[in-house]
């Protein structure tokens, strides 16, 4: 990609440059935000480094590409720390100094930051990506800070310190001072006081002036000022004010003043585009679509209230179906309507499952999805998603079906991170990697992306899973948590195109994986996680496999994992004339955690369907036996169905039934148990409370997927 590179002079800014090369980019312009008056060194910004920006003009001719340059009108009014469009804030100034550069580069795509820690300054660069339609490159993002900094200066970054301010950095005897010269001190700060070695922190800043990317020329400073902000005893605060300073040819000794060079430079005025259009919402167009198709839409949602699904599907037919792209916008706008009806909007939504019955209209079911759901309307964040393909026609269903986790409060925790970086993949749209709700932390779908090239792993689906969990862990991380010890429940999805021989492996290679994590760590409290293995036709990227984690996450809480409780030994539970065997234990995985979460997993097998073969229909009986386990699970455990926030029952098309036919089985076994059970008695049935999702295979092993039907049920005590 071709990037404009945000330049503030520190260290950090550069060597994201050298990164973005690194990668296979191409810095083809910078952009420097600088105060208005040019002899205020820093100014009260929580975004920009300012101290030093007087030999900025330098940078243009040392690497020999443009430099747009704004000074900075606004101040920082929008200091939450997602960011929303504020006039007159400094962020605006960023967002007019950007769309310039794109106007007259329009082959720029990409812009680079240095960010290493700040979410403040990220997710405004992100913001104005977005709003650019640029891609955000932060190769230096979550990297530890003790080997980056050794990193830099191995690279051959020439920095010294522009400004000190912490305890343990004196003005007078450290601004000025070399990069390398200090690293030895910095290390030694961060051990008695816990400094950030890159100066995160605001520990310090500093000035490049020479890096290889300065192909032309270095920087020499001829001579400053130190300039003292605060003679605080304990951390006093200081900064270096360069006063004369010049070019130093390489490969040729005349040297000038930046001054004589001044073609590449440009300084970016006006007050840019109006953004109006950019935030307009979708046009009104759908609602005759869904009136027009009413008859073919279909919802079922949980029975918890606080937090539970709701999924909607279309009911499939040669002359009513029009395409995805239809079929989509018409269960969007029922969920959207859905939403609005018991309260709630999209900001409510925790986590979606995009179904698609086509993977090659991924783009277009993209698309589509981006004009219902923004981050505009979620200004707590977006929820997460995964996105399968599923043989929906095959079921007899649209070219869509869409579930939708929902909460009725605002205490959601979402991880966004749109920038492409080093540390996983980054989410190009309006989608989170994972969202932590009442203790659950629900992870997006993982693949097996290479996070700063955004490659998928070309070894096979054993190097695409090795590398969705290293995914899957960077974000558990973020969480102060492990895949490897919170972990309630993997669900992985497998391509129809993955070779039976690597499916034979994968099981035992997860387990492996979670192993050497676990031993890394060294934790104490460690879940037993539940594996559910699916067989799908397709997923996004052509990728052979796609890992789902559920865990836990309790803060500053000892999580006790009580599924040693077991209980189902108890011989006085009977419905329908089933009295507990010891084989039905087989049927069921479950973990409770902290007698709060509830998770069980219930298989059956061909086999097994032969073994519950009566005088009366087998689908009868297996749903009657599945609505018995489950409901066995639960009250053994003592939740109940209105702790239930989704229920999930993966069927295989092999049995060859449609979901209208299957719904109506399971919808009749669920009022049989609510007839026959005190203890039940459901809210309504007027909706099915489980969402019926048609699938190739499924198991508990990736080595065999021959379950002909599977029960995932999450139940959440508030």
């Amino acid at each position: 990609m071709k990037v404009v590179a945000l330049v503030s002079g520190g260290k950090d800014s550069c060597y994201a440059m050298m990164k973005c090369i690194q990668y296979g980019h191409e810095i083809v312009a910078l952009a420097n935000l600088l105060p208005v008056d040019d002899s205020v060194d820093e100014l009260d910004s929580y975004m920009y480094q300012t101290v030093g920006h007087q030999i900025l003009v330098g940078y243009a001719e040392c690497m020999n590409v443009p430099l747009f340059r704004r000074r900075i009108r606004g101040s920082s009014r929008h200091q939450k720390l997602s960011y929303q469009m504020t006039p007159d804030d400094e962020v605006e100034d960023m967002f007019v100094l950007l769309s310039e550069v794109k106007r007259q580069i329009p082959s720029i795509t990409a812009v680079s930051s240095g960010a290493i820690a700040s979410d403040y300054q990220r997710l405004r660069v992100e913001s104005i990506c977005s709003r650019l339609g640029l891609v955000s490159l932060a190769f230096l993002w979550k990297q530890d800070q003790t080997l980056l900094l050794q990193d830099m200066i191995a690279n051959g970054i020439k920095a010294i310190l522009v400004k000190v301010a912490a305890i343990g950095l004196d003005p007078s005897k450290h601004l000025g001072k070399d990069l390398a010269f200090m690293e030895p001190y910095l290390l030694k700060l961060k051990e008695k006081y816990g400094s950030n070695v890159c100066g995160e922190g605001g520990e310090y800043e500093t000035l490049t002036l020479d890096c290889p990317l300065f192909t032309n020329a270095s920087i020499v400073l001829d001579e400053y000022q130190v300039v003292l902000h605060s003679p605080d005893s304990i951390a006093p605060v200081g900064v270096l004010h360069p006063s004369t300073f010049h070019l130093e040819k390489k490969g040729n000794p005349d040297s000038h003043s930046p001054e004589e060079e001044s073609s590449l430079v440009s300084e970016v005025l006006g007050d840019g585009p109006n953004t109006s259009d950019s935030t307009r919402q979708r046009d009104n167009g759908i609602v005759d679509l869904v009136e027009h198709t009413s008859n073919r839409l279909h919802i079922s949602r949980a029975e918890k209230h606080n937090t539970f699904s709701i999924c909607c599907w279309l009911e499939d037919s040669s002359e009513s179906s029009k395409g995805l792209k239809e079929d989509l916008e018409t269960v969007l706008t029922e969920l959207e309507s859905q939403l609005l009806k018991h309260g709630y909007n999209w900001q409510h939504v925790l986590y979606i499952h995009l179904y698609i019955s086509d993977m090659s209209e991924f783009a277009v079911a993209n698309e589509t999805y981006v004009k219902f759901i923004t981050q505009e309307k979620c200004p707590f964040g977006v929820p997460s998603r995964s996105t399968i393909e599923l043989p929906l026609v095959q079921a007899g269903l649209g070219k869509a079906y869409i579930e939708v986790l929902v909460a009725n409060d605002e205490s959601k925790r979402v991880l966004h991170v749109q920038s492409i970086s080093c540390w996983a993949p980054s989410c190009i749209g309006p989608y989170s990697q994972a969202t932590l709700h009442q203790s659950v932390l629900h992870m997006a779908g993982q693949l097996g992306l290479d996070p700063p090239t955004m490659n998928l792993q070309t070894e096979g689906a054993i190097a695409e899973l090795n590398q969705a969990l290293t995914n899957s862990e960077a974000i558990a991380e973020s969480f102060n948590c492990s895949i490897s010890s919170s972990a309630i429940l993997f669900v992985v999805f497998c391509s129809a195109r993955t070779k039976q021989s690597e499916r034979n492996q994968l099981h035992e290679k997860f387990v492996t994986f979670l192993g050497l994590a676990k031993s890394s760590r060294r934790v104490q409290n460690v879940l037993d996680p539940m594996f559910l293995y699916i067989l799908v036709p397709d997923l996004p990227k052509r990728a052979l496999v796609e890992v789902k984690p559920i865990l836990y996450v309790e803060e500053d809480t000892d999580t006790e994992d009580e599924t040693s409780r077991d209980q189902s030994g108890e011989g006085h539970y009977s419905i329908w004339g089933y009295k507990p065997e010891k084989w039905h234990q087989d049927c069921v995985q479950k973990r409770v955690v902290d007698g709060k979460v509830c998770v069980a997993v219930l298989s059956i097998s061909a086999e097994l369907m032969r073994k519950l073969q009566g005088e009366e229909e087998e689908l009868e009986i297996v749903s009657r036996f599945c609505v018995y386990l489950l409901n066995k699970t639960l009250s053994e455990n003592s939740f109940s169905w209105q702790d239930t926030t989704s229920l999930r029952i993966h069927f295989s098309t092999s049995i060859g039934v449609s979901v209208e036919r299957l719904s109506a089985i399971f919808v009749s076994a669920f009022r049989e148990l609510n007839e026959m059970s005190d203890g039940v008695k459901m809210d309504s049935l007027k909706e099915p409370i489980f969402n019926l999702v048609p699938v190739l295979g499924a198991g508990n092993s990736s080595a065999s997927l021959d379950n002909i039907i599977t029960c995932e049920l999450f139940a959440l005590r508030s």
